[in-house]
């Protein structure tokens, strides 16, 4: 082989490579540790005044009860009291109990056994029986009294059909002795047919 002249070795070695450049390894930078802060603990009862709050305080733990269990006894007791007393207010204030107060007034026999200003034993009088003047019904009783005694009136009347009349079936007063004395006159006629006339589409149903 041909000993190649001065000026070719370095034409070649100036295309030559110089070599490979060392290849320079990769090391991923090491992910930063997070830094976390430990949850301060909930003030316990006996832990001393909250000087100062932070974000990362630990809620104090929610003990799971079923206390308001206990109460749903309570909450029936009370709506249905109310319901009772909000119907017993509507029937104390009808037509038909006011009528009944009016005709005792006025009745012989009644200011005879009760005496003048008749009115409810009670200050919050209770009516008991129904009063369903929709379907021709009615039958009530409470207590009055009168400057004399007290008694327990009842008042019982019912409708012939739909578009009939309602006629008095029993118009009484029960003393304190448990004498009943009739207060209807049959010579008279019904003091409360023109009281209480057959349509009564509009009223409202108060049944107890």
């Amino acid at each position: 082989m041909a000993m190649k002249s001065a000026p070719a070795m370095t034409f070649l070695r100036a295309f030559r490579p110089l070599g490979r450049r060392p290849t320079a390894l990769f090391h991923p930078t090491s992910a930063r540790p997070l830094l976390r802060r430990s949850l301060i603990s909930a003030p316990g009862p006996h832990s001393g005044p909250l000087l100062s709050r932070r974000a990362d305080r630990e809620l104090p733990s929610i003990k799971s009860s079923r206390r308001w269990l206990r109460t749903l006894p309570i909450f029936f007791v009370v709506v249905g009291a109310s319901m009772l007393g909000m119907f017993n207010y509507q029937k104390s204030s009808s037509s038909v109990v006011n009528s009944t107060l009016y005709a005792l007034r006025v009745s012989p026999k009644g200011r005879e056994l009760l005496g003048d200003e008749i009115y409810f034993a009670q200050k919050i009088p209770w009516i008991s029986g129904e009063m369903n003047q929709l379907h021709g019904r009615i039958d009530i009783s409470f207590w009055v009294k009168g400057t004399k005694s007290k008694a327990k009136m009842r008042f019982r009347s019912i409708r012939d059909g739909r578009n009939g009349y309602f006629h008095t079936e029993n118009w009484s007063l029960t003393l304190e002795d448990g004498t009943v004395v009739q207060l209807l006159d049959e010579a008279q006629g019904d003091p409360f047919q023109s009281v209480m006339p057959g349509d009564t589409t509009t009223d409202l149903k108060t049944s107890m």
